[in-house]
C-alpha cells in the first residue's frame, strides 16, 4: 500500500480479546490457542489477549470503608519464569503471531503482573505493571520501567491495566518510539454504586474514555484487551478495542466474550494524525520538569 507520503507502507491486523481466563494453566493455554487460531483465520498480525491471561486475576481487589484491605483472595495466580514452559508453549502456539499476554512472573522472589510479548521465536519483551491500585501490592512488586519493543508489527509499548490512567505512563512508551501500545486489563466494574448494566457503570466509562485519550494524546495505535465475565468477587468490564491516532474507535467488542479485529496502516495513520499537529512534538518539555516530579505531600496539600 502507498501511503499519503508516497511510500510504501504494510497494513497490520490487529485482533483484540475480551474473554475470562481462571486459575487453569491447561485451560487457559487452550484459550490461547483457540484465540490464536481464530485471529491467524482473519489474516491477524498482532494479538492482545487481556491481563492475567495465564492463571487468572486476583479475585477481589478493593479497600474496606476505614481504608484497610478488608477482603484476601482465595488464592493467588501461578507464578511463572519468562524462560519457563508456559510461555514456550505461548511461542509454539504464535507461530507467525505476534502475540501480547499476561501472567504473573516470578524473579528473585518477587512476583509481578506482567505482560509478554512474544513471537515463534520467544518473547521479545516483558511489561512489569508499574501502577498498583486498591491493594495490588500486597500481591505483586511494582515495575520500574517504561518503554517499547522492536517486534515484527513495528515498534510495540506494553501497558497494564491501571497503567492507563496515568498520561505518564503512556507517554514514556510514546517518547521510546512505541507506534502501537497494548494495553492489558483486568478492569472490573465499580463495586460501590455500581450500575445494574455493566455497560452503563462509571467504571465502564473511564476504561472507554482512558483509552481514547490516550491513543489521541500520543497519536498512535492503541490496543485495549480486557478480561470478561467474572471472577471471585469482581465483575468485568469487557470492552476490547482498537483506538486509531484520532481517537476514533476502529473495532470493539463491547461488554461481552468475544475478539474485535481491525486492519491498520500504522505508519500512514501515524504519519497523517501527527502532519498538521504533532502532539510528541509540539511538546515543551523545559517546562514540564517540576511538574512531573512533585512530591506526594504536594499533591496532598
Amino acid at each position: 500500500m502507498t501511503s499519503s507520503t508516497g511510500t510504501t507502507t504494510t497494513p497490520t491486523t490487529i485482533a483484540t480479546v475480551c474473554a475470562g481466563f481462571g486459575r487453569d494453566l491447561d485451560q487457559c493455554l487452550a484459550q490461547v490457542a483457540a484465540y490464536a487460531d481464530r485471529a491467524r483465520a482473519r489474516g491477524a498480525d498482532l494479538l492482545v489477549l487481556p491481563e492475567a491471561s495465564l492463571g487468572g486475576y486476583l479475585s477481589v481487589l478493593g479497600r474496606g470503608r476505614d481504608g484497610s484491605h478488608d477482603e484476601q483472595p482465595e488464592s493467588l495466580p501461578p507464578v511463572l519464569d519468562v524462560d519457563g514452559p508456559e510461555l514456550r508453549r505461548v511461542a509454539a502456539i504464535a507461530r507467525d503471531l505476534t502475540v501480547v499476554v499476561g501472567f504473573c512472573e516470578a524473579d528473585a522472589g518477587e512476583r509481578y503482573n506482567s505482560a509478554a510479548v512474544l513471537t515463534g521465536d520467544g518473547v521479545l519483551g516483558v511489561h512489569r505493571k508499574v501502577h498498583q491500585p486498591l491493594g495490588e501490592s500486597l500481591f505483586y512488586a511494582a515495575g520500574e520501567e517504561l518503554r517499547a519493543f522492536d517486534t515484527p508489527v513495528g515498534r510495540l509499548g506494553m501497558l497494564i491495566c491501571y497503567d492507563k490512567a496515568f498520561p505518564e505512563a503512556a507517554r514514556g512508551v510514546a517518547l521510546d518510539g512505541a507506534e502501537v501500545v497494548a494495553c492489558i486489563s483486568a478492569w472490573p466494574a465499580s463495586r460501590t454504586a455500581s450500575a445494574g448494566d455493566v455497560a452503563e457503570d462509571r467504571w465502564t466509562h473511564r476504561f472507554n474514555l482512558f483509552d481514547q485519550a490516550r491513543a489521541l494524546e500520543n497519536q498512535l495505535v492503541w490496543v485495549a484487551s480486557n478480561q470478561a465475565g467474572t471472577f471471585g468477587s469482581l465483575r468485568f468490564v469487557g470492552h476490547a478495542k482498537v483506538v486509531g491516532p484520532g481517537g476514533d474507535v476502529l473495532a470493539g467488542t463491547g461488554v461481552g466474550e468475544g475478539m474485535a479485529v481491525t486492519t491498520v496502516d500504522v505508519t500512514d495513520a501515524l504519519a497523517t494524525a501527527r502532519r498538521s499537529m504533532s502532539h510528541l512534538g509540539d511538546r515543551r518539555p523545559d517546562l514540564y520538569g517540576g511538574l512531573v516530579g512533585l512530591e506526594k505531600e504536594s499533591l496532598r496539600a
